[in-house]
C-alpha cells in the first residue's frame, strides 16, 4: 500500500514542497517581525534619525507609535507561543 499511496501522490509532491515553503518563509518573516530586540533597534534608529534631523516631530511620533504597538503585539506574539 505504501508503494501504491507513493506513486499517486508523486504528483502532488511539487504542490506539498511549496505549501511547506510557504510555511518555512511566513515563520521566518513571523519571527523577524515579532522580534522585540529588532523593534528596540529600529526604535533607537528612529531617535537617531530625528537627532539628526532626518524625520520631524509628527513623522518620529507617527513612526515612534506604530513601533510601539508592534513591540506590544510582540510581546503578546511571544506568550502566546
Amino acid at each position: 500500500m505504501g508503494l501504491f499511496s507513493a506513486l499517486l501522490g508523486a504528483p502532488l509532491a511539487p504542490a506539498r514542497f511549496v505549501g511547506w515553503t510557504a510555511r518555512q518563509v511566513l515563520d521566518a518573516a513571523e519571527r523577524q517581525y515579532y522580534d522585540p530586540d529588532a523593534i528596540r533597534a529600529e526604535l533607537a534608529e528612529l531617535s537617531e534619525r530625528l537627532d539628526a534631523g532626518e524625520l520631524t516631530e509628527d513623522e518620529f511620533d507617527r513612526m515612534e507609535d506604530e513601533l510601539l504597538d508592534r513591540l506590544e503585539e510582540a510581546m503578546a506574539y511571544r506568550a502566546g507561543q
